[in-house]
């Protein structure tokens, strides 16, 4: 892969393309709301780059960074149906029931409503995955056991993987986003960045 590791040197001449490691407790966006810190507090960008894309204040991970309105427009419009990866700690031992229920879809309450999630991919990571430390961390509690599980979804409703794991049983304890499409957190960690150029960013991300 021959993303560069930021080093303060913008390389983009029209657009620019970035993926992060969105740190956790830190909104996606870069202006602040009650206090809260934002982008703005961990990455320096042109001031037209925003995310193509969220991830929750208390959830941690990937997001891509441009000014490009098509691969905006590509990643952000429900038809294209892009995959996202995440991998989750959640409370409890989870059963093979459960991950068949998370596959499956399941119905989860959106603004009020209820929603039946798309059909995805889920499986419980067999080692606890080499992540940074969380900060905080997961509070520990000797007598309740936590599993990681990977999963995979076509679609990104508010706040859905939470929902989704509560649903089955297991509320979700850390929540990392390790992959979009083909892209992936590799080496990053919480609040570096890596720039790329157009070329790498579509290959990458749809071949």
């Amino acid at each position: 892969m021959k993303a560069r590791l930021h080093t303060g040197l913008f390389l983009c001449t029209m657009n620019c393309y970035f993926t992060i490691y969105k740190p956790f407790n830190v909104l996606s966006q870069f202006t602040s709301i009650d206090g809260k810190k934002s982008l703005a507090d961990f990455f320096k960008v042109p001031k037209n780059v925003y995310p193509a894309g969220r991830l929750d204040y208390d959830s941690e991970g990937l997001l891509i960074l441009t000014n490009d309105t098509k691969l905006n427009h590509r990643l952000l419009n429900p038809a294209f149906k892009h995959t996202r990866t995440y991998w989750v700690q959640v409370e409890g031992a989870i059963t093979v029931d459960a991950i068949e229920r998370l596959q499956k879809g399941l119905p989860i309450s959106i603004n009020g409503k209820q929603y039946q999630t798309l059909p995805g991919k889920a499986s419980i990571l067999p080692v606890t995955p080499l992540l940074p430390e969380r900060n905080p961390p997961i509070r520990f509690r000797k007598n309740i056991p936590t599993s990681w599980i990977s999963l995979e979804l076509t679609e990104g409703k508010n706040r859905q993987v939470r929902r989704m794991t509560a649903k089955a049983g297991y509320p979700t304890l850390r929540l990392v986003r390790q992959r979009i499409e083909r892209i992936s957190l590799g080496s990053l960690q919480p609040g570096e960045m890596k720039e790329w150029t157009q070329q790498e960013m579509f290959k990458a991300l749809f071949g």
